[in-house]
C-alpha cells in the first residue's frame, strides 16, 4: 500500500463525511439562525429556546435525508471492500 493510496483513501473518506453531515448541519445552522433573529426582534433571550425547533429538524432531516446518506455510506464501504486486494498490493 503506497502512500498515495493511504492519500486516496483518506481523502475520500472526508468527502463521504462532509457529505454525510452536511444535511443535518445546515439544517441545524438555517433554524439557530431563524430562532435567534426571531428572539432578537422579540428580546426573548432564552437559551433553551433553539434546542427543540434543532431538534425537530434534525430528526426531520434524517428522514428525508436518510435513505441517500444509507446509500452512500453503504456505497464507499462496498468500494472500500471491493479494493481491498488492490490496496493490500
Amino acid at each position: 500500500m503506497t502512500p498515495e493510496m493511504v492519500l486516496d483513501v483518506g481523502q475520500e473518506a472526508l468527502w463521504v463525511t462532509a457529505l454525510l453531515s452536511a444535511p443535518l448541519l445546515i439544517s441545524a445552522l438555517v433554524v439557530g439562525l431563524l430562532v435567534g433573529m426571531v428572539q432578537a426582534a422579540t428580546q426573548i433571550q432564552e437559551m433553551t429556546l433553539t434546542f427543540i425547533p434543532k431538534l425537530a429538524v434534525l430528526g426531520l432531516a434524517l428522514v428525508v435525508a436518510g435513505s441517500w446518506m444509507l446509500g452512500l455510506i453503504s456505497d464507499f464501504a462496498i468500494n472500500l471492500i471491493e479494493r481491498i486486494p488492490e490496496l493490500i498490493g
